[in-house]
């Protein structure tokens, strides 16, 4: 079944009226909602996402020490058992809605006819998936946004700390976005995670890369510094415009870049560069998704309500590193 063809399913299975308007989507259904959602998103292809059966799950998680290997002694134990280190996380959702109100006289007078309300549909679920890529990153339960404060996102989660701590915090000092950054968020990185560097990668917003991309262009020693790529790519949002010290550079539109600056004399506005591997970043989503439409008498519309439950978690913070307060240029 297509994306089209599931939305006006959607649309015709809630009908007021219909006996299985229920608005509780079959699990197939489910599936398939949930990856239009997700392909509206750029993180949603690249970090580990879970369909979840119920509200909470908990996660296994696997590691091993260092140095395990010990001389070996003939006919002798030397009593040293290590091995395989064995925890779990919780990764709980948090139930979300969206709204939106068509009047009948929109439906009746608009040129798309009957497929207006399709496409409608199809609007709003693009953009309850740009909203839950922005509340995955940016959510902060202090935050005075209606949406951002339904839960901790990911960058919360990692300044603040999870039960392993917090993530490895590197302070830009409001210079801009340069190789130093870059260079100081590998270094940072323990070297126990640096064995599998090929599956690193560096994350941003936009108007940092940006800035990144406009410094290439006046500099003649690209390859000096492990850059690769064309030196101003082109690409759709969420491109990579190739590697930093041989590790992919992606951009993430929704990666707040307003940001206040929190060093001495800060001025003017503030992003951020994360390293993390993409499968340390959890994305929950419980199957059960309802939307339901029903029609509002006195003011002749028809509403539509669409109830999901969505969390994040962080598998290992210490395997991730944020470089704060770089400054975006003018």
């Amino acid at each position: 079944m297509s994306n089209n063809d599931l939305l006006e399913k959607v649309i015709v299975s809630t009908e007021i009226g219909n006996p299985a308007g229920s608005g509780l989507l079959a699990p197939q259904q489910a599936n398939e909602f949930i990856d239009y959602m997700w392909d509206a998103t750029v993180l949603g292809s690249q970090v580990r996402t879970l369909r979840m059966r119920s509200t909470e799950q908990e996660i296994d998680r696997i590691g091993v020490g260092q140095r395990l290997l010990r001389g070996a002694v003939e006919a002798v134990d030397t009593g040293e058992n290590q091995g395989v280190f064995f925890s779990k996380i919780n990764l709980r959702t948090h139930k979300l809605r969206l709204d939106w109100e068509l009047s009948t006289e929109t439906l009746e007078d608009n040129l798309e006819g009957e497929a207006l309300e399709d496409h409608i549909a199809r609007m709003m679920a693009t953009q309850a998936g740009i909203d839950l890529e922005d509340l995955s990153v940016n959510g902060d339960t202090a935050s005075t946004d209606k949406t951002l404060k339904v839960f901790d996102g990911w960058r919360k989660l990692a300044i603040n700390g999870t039960t392993d701590g917090a993530a490895h915090i590197i302070d830009a000092g409001g210079n801009g976005f340069t190789k130093g950054a870059a260079n100081a968020a590998i270094k940072a990185m323990p070297r126990k995670f640096m064995q599998r560097r090929t599956q690193l990668k560096f994350f941003t917003g936009s108007n940092l890369l940006q800035d990144w991309m406009y410094s290439l262009t006046n500099d003649p020693n690209l390859a000096s510094y492990g850059y690769s790529g064309r030196v101003v790519p082109e690409g759709a949002a969420g491109f990579t415009p190739g590697a930093l010290f041989g590790i992919p550079l992606q951009e993430v539109p929704v990666f707040d870049e307003t940001r206040d600056g929190t060093y001495s004399g800060a001025t003017g506005d503030h992003g951020e560069l994360w390293l993390t591997f993409p499968q340390n970043l959890l994305w929950g989503v419980k199957r059960e998704i309802k939307v339901v439409r029903e029609y509002a008498v006195k003011k002749d519309t028809i509403e539509y309500t669409m109830f999901c439950r969505v969390g994040t978690q962080i598998e290992n913070t210490e395997a991730f590193v944020v470089v704060r307060n770089i400054k975006v240029g003018s």
